[in-house]
C-alpha cells in the first residue's frame, strides 16, 4: 500500500484532509445556526439544494475545462481558495441573500477543483489499484470531517450556542489547505492545450461528452442519478435528530461516529472493492443505504441511531470513492475529468430536486414517509443496476 501512495496523492489528500476539518466544523451545526437566524426547514432544503446545485454546473464545466487545458493544479488551487475564503462570510452578515451568496460561493469552490482534483487522483495510480488510491483520499478527508466536529463539540461544550464564532475559526484549516496546494506541481499535459481549443469551450459544452461516452458510463451514470434524486443532504439527518429532541452535543457526536466509521473503513473496503469487484462494492453500499432510510424514520433511541449511523459510514465507505474510481475506469483517461464532471454536474441538480422535495415531504406528510420513500427509491435503483450489470455480479 506504501508504494501506491505518491508524494501528489498524499499532498492531495492532506489539502482534503485541512479543508475537510473547516467544512466539517461547520456541517453538523450549519442546519441549527440558520434554524436559529430564522430559515425553515424548506428554506434550508432550497438553500442546500441550489448550492450543490452551482457545486455541480462548476464541476461539469470545469471537468471538461481540466480535460482541455491538460491542467490539473490551478483548478485545485482555485477551489479550496473560494471554499476557505467563504467560512467566515457566513457569519458576517445574516441576512438570507448573504447567506445564499456565501454558501454558494463554497459550492462553488468545490466545483471548480473536484473534477481536476479526481482526474489527478485516477492519473497517479493504475486501474487496479483505483480503489485503494480513492479510499486513501476519501480516509483522509473523512478523517477531517471527524477533527472538525469533534474541535466544534468542544467548543460549543465551552461556548453554548455561540455558532458565529466558529465560523471564524473554521478558516484557519482552510488556510493551511491553500498552502498545501502549493507543493502540488503539473507532471504532463493530459488533454489538448491550444488556445484554440480553449476558446471553444462554453460553459456546457461538457454536456456534448453524454453523445461519445461508453454505453456502460451511462447506463452506470443513469442509476446513480436516479439514487441521487432519493438521497437528499445529510442535513436532514441532523435536522431528524434534532426533532427527537437530541441535544446540539449529541448531534455533533453522532455526526462524528458516522465519519469515524467512514474514516476506518474507506481503505480496507476501497482494497477490497479493488478484489471482489467496484461494482458489487458500490450495489452493496446502495442496499446498505436503502436499509438505513428505510428505519431512520422509525428510530427513537440513542442505541438504534447509533447503529444506523455506523451502517450510514459503512454505506458512505462502500459508495464514495468506489463510484469514482469505477467511472474513470470505465472512461478514456484523457476523458477522466469530464466524465466525473458530467456525472457530478448532474448528480447536484438532482441534489437541488431531491433536498428541495425532501424539505416538501417532511412538511407535508412528515418525516417518516420521507425516509421511507428514500428508501424504496433507493431499492428500485438497485435492481435497475443489478439488471444493467448483471454481468459484474
Amino acid at each position: 500500500m506504501r508504494k501506491l501512495l505518491t508524494r501528489t496523492i498524499w499532498v492531495v489528500s492532506l489539502v482534503s484532509l485541512f479543508t475537510d476539518i473547516a467544512s466539517e466544523m461547520l456541517y453538523p451545526v450549519m442546519p441549527i445556526y440558520l434554524r436559529s437566524i430564522g430559515f425553515s426547514i424548506v428554506l434550508i432544503g432550497v438553500l442546500e439544494g441550489i448550492a450543490e446545485a452551482t457545486a455541480g454546473l462548476s464541476k461539469g464545466y470545469f471537468g471538461n475545462l481540466s480535460d482541455i487545458s491538460g491542467k490539473r493544479v490551478p483548478f485545485i488551487r482555485a477551489g479550496y481558495s473560494f471554499s476557505a475564503i467563504s467560512k467566515p462570510m457566513m457569519a458576517i452578515f445574516t441576512f438570507p441573500v448573504w447567506i445564499f451568496f456565501a454558501r454558494t460561493l463554497d459550492r462553488f469552490g468545490k466545483g471548480l477543483r473536484t473534477s481536476a482534483r479526481d482526474a489527478l487522483l485516477s492519473e497517479e495510480t493504475t486501474r487496479e489499484n483505483k480503489g485503494k488510491v480513492f479510499g486513501f483520499h476519501r480516509a483522509m478527508d473523512t478523517v477531517g470531517a471527524a477533527i472538525g466536529p469533534s474541535l466544534a463539540l468542544v467548543f460549543l461544550f465551552i461556548n453554548p450556542g455561540h455558532y458565529k464564532t466558529l465560523f471564524y475559526i473554521a478558516f484557519f484549516p482552510g488556510i493551511i489547505a491553500i498552502l498545501l496546494t502549493f507543493l502540488l506541481k503539473e507532471k504532463r499535459k493530459v488533454g489538448i492545450d491550444k488556445d484554440k481549443s480553449l476558446k471553444k469551450v462554453g460553459f456546457f459544452s461538457f454536456l456534448k461528452y453524454w453523445k461519445k461516452a461508453p454505453a456502460s458510463y451511462r447506463l452506470l451514470v443513469a442509476g446513480l442519478l436516479v439514487f441521487t434524486l432519493f438521497n437528499s443532504s445529510d442535513a436532514f439527518l441532523l435536522l431528524a435528530l434534532k426533532s427527537r429532541n437530541f441535544s446540539d452535543l449529541q448531534i455533533i457526536s453522532f455526526y462524528i461516529f458516522f465519519n469515524l466509521v467512514f474514516a476506518l473503513l474507506a481503505i480496507p473496503v476501497g482494497i477490497l472493492a479493488d478484489k471482489a469487484g467496484l461494482f458489487r462494492t458500490l450495489i452493496t453500499g446502495l442496499l446498505i443505504f436503502s436499509g438505513v432510510y428505510f428505519f431512520f424514520g422509525l428510530a427513537g433511541s440513542v442505541i438504534a441511531f447509533g447503529f444506523l449511523f455506523f451502517f450510514y459510514g459503512v454505506y458512505y465507505a462502500a459508495t464514495d470513492g468506489v463510484s469514482k474510481a469505477l467511472i474513470s475506469n470505465l472512461v478514456d483517461k484523457t476523458e477522466v475529468a469530464t466524465a466525473l464532471g458530467f456525472y457530478n454536474s448532474f448528480a447536484s441538480i438532482f441534489t437541488l430536486l431531491s433536498s428541495s422535495l425532501a424539505g416538501l415531504l417532511w412538511y407535508s406528510i412528515g418525516l417518516k414517509a420521507m425516509f421511507v420513500i428514500s428508501g424504496a427509491g433507493v431499492l428500485g435503483v438497485v435492481i435497475f443496476l443489478s439488471m444493467a450489470f448483471r454481468k459484474q455480479i
